[in-house]
């Protein structure tokens, strides 16, 4: 009897607590969706960091089974657990807020910025404005040819050595004091670095091996961005002559087609600009024209004008009479077609 007894209450037991097919399948959807809102969310903000990060969140995914009926207290449990869950597979190490003072580049970052899985896949890299401090393992990405590191506080570019298939590169807005590991860039044909702690032209002797280097930017008036050394007069004719192979310098072309333009503006501001040395006087300007060559001539008399101005008052006197003669006719005609002692009907 307790045996039946027993069996007996474990079937009214499930027959309590098996709740029915569509309320089972509506709470499985209702976790699915507290998930899925927070990976859409965390996938918003970063990348997956790699494949094994992606194993997890569908193992996490996977879990997620509701095994019998349950409240509302449950369902926000779950939502943050989904929520920690998410948290913790998602954010790359170092990317938090608040943390970016100092940082240093590292594998994960690239991979998340990039969506590459290996480094040397990377061909285009923008780190620009994330205070970074260290270039870390950026070294590794050897296929890498645009790199864009302006304004963060790197103070070397070590790393950077290894690069030689780098093409494009803007380290503007910086604390170098040298660009001595560039000089390994053979491929280098572009260089951005104004605003940097650059304070002799013989620091840009590095780059005098670098054959494909065309464009050169020390200095940007418009971003306010300068280097020591282009406080000096003769910064200009320095570079020109360290560098002989530029085309470009801050953006002014020195060679080639247009040149001859950008000099003549050289000049012009070197010659407008005030000078402390004394200088030879001026030669006065003189007149473009002879004097008296914009006054108006004499008025000559002419009897062929005088004869032209004769017909036309002659003609206009005509034309005065016959308007005159008109007028009288028209007056005659109303006359005659209106009644004796009565107003016109029409007006002419």
């Amino acid at each position: 009897m307790g045996t039946i007894g027993t069996g007996q209450e474990r079937q009214a037991g499930q027959a309590l607590h098996t709740p029915q097919d569509s309320s089972q399948v509506l709470l499985q959807l209702r976790y699915l969706l507290i998930f899925l809102e927070q990976v859409h969310s965390r996938f918003q903000e970063q990348l997956i960091l790699d494949v094994g990060a992606a194993l997890r969140l569908a193992e996490n995914l996977a879990s997620l089974r509701v095994p019998g009926p349950c409240n509302v207290s449950e369902i926000d449990l779950a939502r943050t657990q989904a929520t920690s869950t998410s948290w913790c597979y998602m954010e790359p190490p170092g990317e938090k807020p608040g943390e970016a003072d100092g940082l240093c580049i590292t594998p994960q970052m690239l991979k998340s910025r990039t969506g590459e899985f290996a480094l040397e896949s990377i061909l285009l890299l923008k780190l620009q404005g994330l205070g970074l401090a260290d270039l870390g393992c950026l070294g590794e990405c050897l296929g890498l040819e645009w790199l864009d590191l302006s304004g963060n506080v790197l103070t070397q570019l070590g790393p950077l050595a290894s690069l030689r298939q780098l093409t494009v590169l803007n380290v503007s807005n910086n604390r170098l004091t040298g660009l001595e590991p560039l000089a390994a860039c053979e491929n280098l044909q572009s260089l951005n670095a104004a605003g940097n702690l650059l304070a002799t032209p013989s620091q840009l002797q590095c780059l005098a091996g670098l054959q494909g280097l065309k464009h050169l930017r020390l200095q940007d008036p418009l971003a306010r961005l300068s280097n020591p050394l282009c406080a000096s007069p003769s910064y200009w004719a320095s570079v020109r002559e360290l560098l002989p192979g530029l085309k470009v310098i801050d953006g002014e072309r020195v060679s080639g087609r247009g040149s001859e333009l950008y000099q003549l503006c050289r000049d012009l501001d070197s010659s407008l600009r005030p000078s402390s040395s004394p200088s030879p006087r001026a030669m006065e300007a003189q007149p473009w024209v002879e004097p008296g060559y914009w006054e108006s001539w004499p008025s000559r008399s002419s009897s062929i004008l005088e004869e032209a101005c004769r017909q036309f008052q002659d003609t206009l006197q005509e034309c005065l009479d016959l308007d005159c003669q008109a007028s009288d006719s028209l007056a005659q005609a109303e006359q005659a077609l209106g009644p004796e002692g009565s107003a016109p009907s029409f007006v002419f």
